[in-house]
């Protein structure tokens, strides 16, 4: 029997870490600070799992803002200072007293029994960067869990890896149950009239909650005796007031549809590979320099990014430019199966190529057919603007 035997190639190597922050680094800028990727960030990456450009951005740590600004298509992103500072008094409210507050606003829901103040720990978060951070927060979570207490942690720090590269999330706040579960709180300054919210307003909040606790979930793994509530807290302004009122939302439809977006995602050092040698998104480089690095990356645009991505506008100008279906919208490109330009749907419907027996060529010349015929048959369909104007048509 020989003494070696062929089992097929070898497994690809992983990228050690250092390299890859060394390789992340060098596409920002060696001496630009890695922009965090926050829950709102993550939330429009999982929405969105087959855009390589954002997924390489985000995990690269790139300020897409100001990318956007450099390549002359700056996006409409932004909070006024008054909201902000709105925001972060109403949640100063919220969390005054030691967080007697959020717990009573949470034990009206439940039907728990509110604790006494005295009753109810806050532990200190603070540590040295993110990592050391997340590292506190895990602790607290541990010590919080194993005391059988109500607790509540003010800011604390989770990490979660995506697409192969760590980011750093930071909910609101979060309350640990004497039972051992755990329950992201997410507060926000929109209104919640007669106990009813905007519905797009709380999707996006659910959204980015599901991802706070895809990433509790991580840390909760690691312990026994510890759950994650698939139920957020959600606190918002009491009609028109300033006063908190609160909301039990079931995210487990949200938390499922992140979890395996984001299972999709091609790993960042994979994406970071195919560029082109010298590749960078350094805001230094010239103008014609960062085009050319983004057009690099393979983007998938739809016009739900103008609502998500700080570089929609570039990416729908590119699109428009291409004549690409993408631009009319996901349900559009669907329907036109291998049909991928304009320019090639408008010459499947008037007849001038692609095959009559193709169901999508049939329904376009169809769809064609009927839309000359409506105009054919509509009154002064072919009476010049003038005349029908004098005739009293307007």
């Amino acid at each position: 029997m020989s003494d070696s035997l062929d089992s097929g190639p070898p497994p690809p190597t992983p990228t050690p870490p250092t390299a890859l922050r060394q390789r992340l680094a060098e596409l920002r800028g060696p001496a630009v600070p890695p922009h965090p990727l926050d829950a709102r960030a993550l939330a429009a990456l999982a929405a969105n799992p087959g855009c390589e450009r954002r997924a390489l951005l985000d995990g690269a740590g790139v300020d897409k803002a100001a990318l956007a600004a450099a390549l002359g298509s700056p996006s409409a992103f932004g909070q006024s200072q008054f909201a902000f500072v709105r925001g972060n008094a109403f949640e100063a409210k919220v969390k005054a007293d030691g967080g007697t507050e959020l717990l009573r606003l949470w034990c009206e829901r439940t039907g728990f029994e509110a604790p006494a103040a005295d009753e109810v720990a806050v532990p200190d978060l603070s540590a040295a960067g993110p990592e050391g951070r997340a590292a506190r927060t895990a602790l607290a979570l541990r010590e919080a869990t194993a005391a059988g207490r109500w607790s509540v942690l003010d800011h604390p720090m989770l990490a979660l890896a995506v697409a192969g590269s760590p980011a750093y999330l930071e909910p609101d706040a979060v309350i640990v149950q004497p039972d051992g579960r755990w329950t992201v709180v997410e507060i926000k300054s929109f209104p919640m009239i007669d106990d009813s919210a905007d519905a797009a307003k709380v999707g996006a909040a659910a959204r980015q909650a599901a991802v706070y606790v895809l990433a509790l979930e991580r840390v909760a793994d690691r312990l026994d005796g510890a759950a994650v509530n698939h139920s957020v807290l959600l606190v918002c302004p009491k009609d028109f007031s300033n006063l908190p009122t609160a909301s039990v939302v079931d995210v487990r439809k949200q938390l499922s549809v992140t979890r395996r977006q984001l299972a999709r995602l091609t790993r960042v050092e994979d994406i970071a590979a195919a560029l082109p040698e010298g590749a960078t998104f350094d805001l230094e480089r010239p103008a014609e320099e960062l085009t050319a690095a983004v057009e690099s990356v393979g983007a998938a645009y739809a016009p739900e990014c103008l609502a998500a991505c700080e570089l929609a506008f570039h990416c729908r100008e590119r699109a428009r430019a291409a004549g690409a279906v993408e631009a009319l919208g996901r349900g559009v490109r669907g329907e036109l199966g291998g049909l991928t330009t304009i320019g090639a749907v408008l010459a499947a419907a008037e007849g001038e190529a692609y095959d009559a027996t193709d169901p999508t060529v049939a329904a376009l010349r169809r769809a064609a057919a009927l839309r000359a015929g409506a105009l054919t048959t509509a009154p002064d369909a072919g009476t010049p603007r003038p005349e029908r104007e004098a005739a009293g048509c307007r």
